[in-house]
């Protein structure tokens, strides 16, 4: 049975491997250089205060192969469920040929395990391959990315570490899973491909934010969490605050983040009409902008050491944030590889209980 499956399986290996040698070569190639070049421009930050204008650049040079990279790691699991599980079982039902081996001494229990055990230990082993190479690669670019792309991001989390490896089981074996249900290969591979992506939008927005208790703060306003202040005329001073960062935990992942006023009350009066980019919320500050710190001469400021902010700030006005630490990059990957792989188990047990009773 296992020289079977794998007679079966080798040419789709094959083809996988060729593709991840390839991968993994260019990434050992260009890695070392990468990592040089980070270095390096770290070393030049002189003073240390210049970094994020030596991050912006460094991370724009790369900014469309770190995201082709990060999408091509997305896409290995899917293309799993829908290439090796949903037609593992379908192709079989509908050439007939599932009858042939069952009339031999092999149990269908068996048969089936089997085909799990092989494709599904192959499919693990090559997201894991291409998404540790792509997280050891990207590293520089990981640490020097925009709050939006740092590793805790939704986007750039499930392309990072050992998750692969749990989307990869799981998308397997719900293609298995929805093969033997639909019983048709181009039906099945439709439906895994929907309830797959179902599934991977759902976890960043409903589970991942509660695998740990999110952490709470409050922080002065500053380059790191204003995207920058402008006066009207009339007397009105905006603060564009950003929404993705906090200041000191760089890489945090921001459920939420707004402008508090002094009695610590959320919003602080919203621009109404004012907008700001995708990444930033608009709020207005009651503040003299005909004289002082926020006067006329301010222009349109850029946030950093700004007396106009260390104006708001003694007002005691502040960022108030909720997010997840970069520190929890690991014990997330874990967790939520864990909730896949007993999803992943329970449609394992799931499938060998269904053919042994109702697939025929």
């Amino acid at each position: 049975m296992i020289w079977l499956t794998w007679r079966q399986f080798r040419g789709s290996a094959a083809l996988t491997a060729a593709v991840l040698v390839v991968l993994v070569t260019a990434l050992g190639l260009t890695g070392p250089d990468l990592a040089g070049e980070y270095a390096a421009g770290i070393a030049a930050c002189v003073p240390a205060e210049t970094c994020p204008d030596f991050f912006d650049r460094f991370f724009g040079a790369y900014d469309l192969l770190f995201l082709g990279l990060t999408l091509v790691v997305l896409l290995v699991p899917a293309l799993i469920g829908l290439f090796w599980g949903a037609p593992l079982v379908t192709r079989e039902l509908e050439a007939g040929t599932h009858l042939l081996v069952w009339n031999q001494s092999v149990t269908r229990r068996r048969w089936l395990a089997v085909k799990l055990g092989i494709v599904g230990l192959a499919a693990v082993a090559a997201a894991g391959v291409c998404g540790l190479a792509v997280t050891w690669w990207s590293g520089p670019l990981d640490r020097s990315a925009v709050p939006e792309m740092a590793q805790m991001a939704p986007v750039v989390f499930g392309a990072r570490g050992i998750a692969p490896m749990g989307y990869a089981a799981f998308a397997f074996v719900l293609g298995v899973t929805v093969g033997m249900l639909v019983r048709r290969t181009l039906p099945a591979m439709a439906l895994t491909l929907a309830v797959f992506v179902a599934v991977q939008a759902a976890v960043p927005l409903l589970v991942r934010p509660h695998l740990m208790p999110p952490v709470t703060g409050t922080f002065e306003l500053g380059r790191e969490n204003v995207d920058g202040i402008a006066a009207e005329r009339g007397g009105s001073l905006h603060v564009f605050l950003r929404t993705s960062a906090v200041p000191g935990h760089p890489g945090a992942w921001v459920l939420s983040s707004d402008l508090a006023d002094p009695s610590g009350r959320l919003g602080a009066g919203t621009a109404e009409g004012l907008a700001g980019p995708s990444s930033t919320v608009a709020r207005s500050i009651p503040i003299s902008t005909t004289s002082g710190p926020c006067g006329p001469s301010m222009g349109a400021a850029t946030p950093g050491a700004h007396p106009c902010l260390d104006a708001i700030n003694r007002l005691g006005y502040r960022q108030q944030a909720s997010y997840q630490p970069l520190g929890r990059f690991w014990p997330f990957q874990w967790i939520e590889t864990g909730l896949y792989a007993l999803l992943t188990l329970g449609l394992a047990g799931f499938c060998l209980r269904w053919i042994r009773s109702r697939l025929s």
